[in-house]
């Protein structure tokens, strides 16, 4: 094997083979994480927003180590998202699995709350259904009780319905598909100082109804508990995680889990800005038929840890992340990847047999920016820092064609090599997602039938491009660029190819041959 596609480390290991963690168990944007356990496996999905494939699943035999195993929606059921929404389409889910299927509610602020089953997440998932269409509600969980009946626990967007502290609790159908009643209005964080609650999850424990819901904002906020002994409430209010004296800001958004063996775990996320919504696992224990979440717990209050023992486990796991490298070898495209909007089959082919990716020109409007580009092939940063390669092949590109490596994020950039009157030309784009300011500036003509196009990441936001003829001499291309979020995402890196036709003229797209997609550390 070369050293060009020689195997490369995962960037980010949080096992340390010891018998320890280190948090965050995943330093990827697997925003409003929920997990469950059924028997020695775990589950865990996560929020896509507008791109597909859509919701993400997991999966661990230890809470530590996880592998993208499906994604629930191969695309968004609405027209709209054929073109990229930013902010909008899939936001917090929850995954339960009840007499032997697996549910994963999920809301669309727009559209709806929905539903989408599966006997086997690693086989697929059945297509989605609607359990509710409404304007304006989020965070969906459903929850079976003992007598058999079904419930549904949510919150609201005050983007669309003006108010964003209050959950309710709906009757739902067994089988999930309606609901049984408008249900009601189960708390509401203004009555006890609490300004923004969503993203509740619903259990039961010795005869007490729990919500675990995260309070008062993403960045800043704490992680709160309800309990009752009415599913309907009132409901008493504790919280149960706080950043206290350590660097885990806003400890958020998500899930209890125990063990086989009866320990208790949380799963949560962490907003770090570029890098999105991380994910870091808590050891949780029960005082007085109360959680009390990570360590030097006051007043029943715990902070986040850094390293601690790994939950027990009746296997050997090796440590391992979630796949970033692509040799394109596969015969399908890696779990990995996602599109910047529904995607069409005809936006690409994979040549195995060559290690290559194929991605077809398609046309985009001048006035349209990079970022809003449909066919933007991307995937999250597995680390706070990495440098990523690959090697464009240019034999196919036609005038008009623009094809390269793209950093997308709330402020992006790209360098690509552009064909004009049969010259290809390297040249950087930097722009804004929600500002029209693209840039555009041409650095050099390639002489080449193939460039090696490079991005290094350093500081969580540094964004600077390099390329290279040989694949072993590289310069730099181009200026540096900060990086700053999306809507409710973390900055993406990826691959492109699209075709600008000048004006009043009309010309053939072409295709771009991508080779390999390998992430080194810096």
């Amino acid at each position: 094997m070369s050293e060009w596609n020689r195997k490369r480390e995962k960037m980010w290991i949080a096992d340390n083979g010891n018998g320890t963690y280190t948090n965050p168990v995943l330093y990827t944007d697997y925003s409003d994480p929920d997990a469950i356990r059924v028997g020695h496996d775990y589950f865990m999905t996560a929020s896509s927003f507008c791109n597909s494939p859509a919701l993400p699943v997991l999966h661990s035999k230890d809470l530590v180590n996880w592998k993208v195993i499906s994604y629930a929606l191969d695309k968004i059921p609405y027209p709209d998202y054929e073109t990229p929404q930013h902010g909008r389409g899939v936001w917090a889910p929850a995954i339960r699995y009840h007499e032997g299927t697996f549910y994963i509610f999920f809301p669309m602020p727009d559209e709806g709350i929905f539903c989408v089953t599966t006997k086997d997440p690693f086989k697929g998932w059945d297509k989605p259904f609607p359990v509710r269409e409404v304007t304006g509600w989020i965070d969906p969980c459903p929850f079976w009780d003992d007598d058999g009946q079904a419930y549904m626990v949510s919150a609201f967007a005050r983007s669309r319905i003006g108010f964003k502290n209050i959950l309710h609790m709906s009757p739902i159908q067994p089988d999930c598909r309606g609901v049984l009643g408008d249900g009601k209005h189960i708390f509401d964080g203004a009555d006890v100082g609490v300004d923004t609650t969503e993203g509740p999850k619903l259990y039961k424990r010795n005869g007490y109804y729990y919500i675990f819901a995260p309070a008062d904002g993403v960045k800043t906020g704490v992680q709160i508990v309800l309990r009752s002994k009415n599913i309907y409430g009132p409901y008493e209010k504790r919280t149960v995680l706080a950043q206290g004296n350590t660097q885990i800001n806003g400890p958020h958004q998500g899930a209890w889990v125990d063990t086989p063996d009866g320990q208790d775990w949380f799963l949560h996320f962490q907003d770090v800005g570029n890098a999105g919504r991380i994910v870091h696992l808590q050891p949780m224990k029960w005082v007085d038929d109360w959680p009390v979440i990570g360590i030097n717990d006051v007043d029943g209050c715990g902070e986040p840890v850094i390293t601690f023992p790994k939950p027990s486990c009746d296997v050997q796991v090796q440590p391992d992340a979630p796949e970033d490298s692509d040799d394109f070898r596969g015969e399908t495209l890696g779990l990995q990847w996602q599109w910047n909007a529904n995607y069409k089959d005809d936006w690409y082919a994979l040549r195995p047999d060559k290690g290559q990716i194929i991605l077809y020109a398609k046309d985009k409007k001048q006035e349209t920016q990079l970022c809003d580009v449909p066919n933007l092939l991307v995937q999250k940063w597995p680390a706070p820092e990495f440098m990523v390669t690959s090697c464009l092949h240019l034999e196919c590109l036609r005038d008009g064609d623009v094809a390269g490596m793209i950093s997308l994020g709330g402020v992006y950039t790209a360098l690509s090599v552009e064909k004009k009157a049969g010259k290809p030309m390297l040249t950087q784009r930097i722009g804004q997602w929600k500002k029209r300011n693209e840039k555009s500036c041409e650095l050099k003509e390639i002489s080449a039938d193939k460039v090696y196009l490079r991005m290094k990441v350093e500081k969580g936001k540094d964004i600077t491009f390099y390329y290279s003829l040989d694949g072993e001499n590289f310069e730099q291309a181009g200026e540096t660029s900060e990086a700053t979020p999306g809507r409710w995402v973390g900055v993406k890196a990826g691959l492109f190819a699209v075709h600008e036709a000048a004006e009043n003229t009309v010309s053939d797209a072409g295709r771009a041959a991508f080779e390999g997609f390998f992430f080194d550390r810096v």
